[in-house]
């Protein structure tokens, strides 16, 4: 069964490609996945690596966890599962009631 790891402290310069050939060092690599940016497209400083066997990851955590890679050291563990998040749509707490009219303050007359 393969095991994903994540792969944090990257520097904004390493590419897939750097990770798939270190890790390859480490055993089998399935997949790759270098986290980027959507607006811009740049690297965000992690990625997921999977590995095709719990032996091979935990080799590759042993061996890559502080290894200095594009002049940052590299914090590798094992990824934890993905949380459910709630879809809100991100746009912050609304407020409920009231509109955004003049406020009328009550006075009262003699």
């Amino acid at each position: 069964m393969a095991t994903r790891l994540f792969v944090g402290n990257l520097s904004f310069n390493t590419t897939e490609g750097d990770l798939l050939d270190l890790f390859k060092q480490a055993g089998n690599v399935t997949t790759c996945n270098l986290i980027v940016d959507k607006f811009t497209n740049k690297s965000r400083g992690f990625a997921f690596v999977e590995m095709s066997s719990q032996e091979e990851a935990t080799k590759a955590i042993g061996d890559m966890n502080g290894k200095e890679l594009d002049g940052r050291a590299l914090t590798v563990n094992e990824a934890k599962p993905r949380e459910d998040r709630p879809s809100g749509g991100g746009f912050g707490g609304g407020r409920s009631g009231g509109g955004g009219g003049r406020r009328e303050e009550s006075r009262s007359r003699y």
